[in-house]
């Protein structure tokens, strides 16, 4: 077995055995594991939900169209495409992408520990059926940063994650069904309101 296959769990993590991912299903991980999402699910979240949101205007459904960074910072765009990526078998992107907006917001280190091991878990481990596609330099880069997490662990993976959206999904999204009806919808209601 290569000396570089896996690093040593971090001491000061007092893990119950060597597996420095949590992929184990020891009780230890999983108690952590369900004091953090009673934590998140009692957290408002630093993103609006989508269920929260207003539908979006005429005006701004077509400003999703000028670039990619208004459709995301728009909860309205960001729930509109999250739904076109599930139908390319994608969404896990955009998952990822918000657990890492999330991950930046939390200050408390014991939360940050725990939501970057379930990020690490969910989106970049080989093991999870939500892997996200990441170059091996930006995955060697996450090994070492889990040694210690820090609320940019995965700066880098969120970023390459962003650019493929940007690149590969978004320019589909607005020629899509699902774009096209909204700014149909879009020009109905402003032709109602005249």
């Amino acid at each position: 077995m290569s000396s570089d296959a896996a690093p040593p769990a971090a001491p000061s993590r007092n893990p119950c055995c060597l597996c420095w991912c949590c992929c184990c299903s020891c009780s230890w991980n999983e108690e952590r594991r369900r004091a953090w999402r009673a934590s998140r699910e009692s957290k408002l979240q630093p993103l609006p939900s989508c269920e929260a949101c207003a539908p979006p205007s005429p005006e701004e459904v077509q400003s999703w169209a000028q670039s990619f960074d208004k459709l995301m910072h728009s909860p309205a765009g960001r729930s509109a495409f999250r739904e076109f990526l599930r139908t390319e078998y994608s969404e896990e992107n955009m998952l990822f992408w918000l657990a890492c907006e999330e991950l930046k917001a939390e200050a408390n280190q014991h939360v940050v520990d725990e939501k970057a091991r379930l990020i690490y878990e969910d989106y970049v481990s080989i093991l999870s059926p939500k892997e996200v596609s990441l170059d091996s330099r930006v995955r060697e880069g996450i090994n070492k940063k889990m040694q210690e997490p820090s609320a940019h662990t995965f700066d880098d993976a969120q970023l390459q994650i962003y650019t493929l959206m940007h690149r590969d999904s978004y320019p589909r999204f607005l020629s899509s069904p699902t774009y096209r009806a909204l700014l149909l919808r879009g020009g109905s209601q402003s032709s109602n309101e005249a």
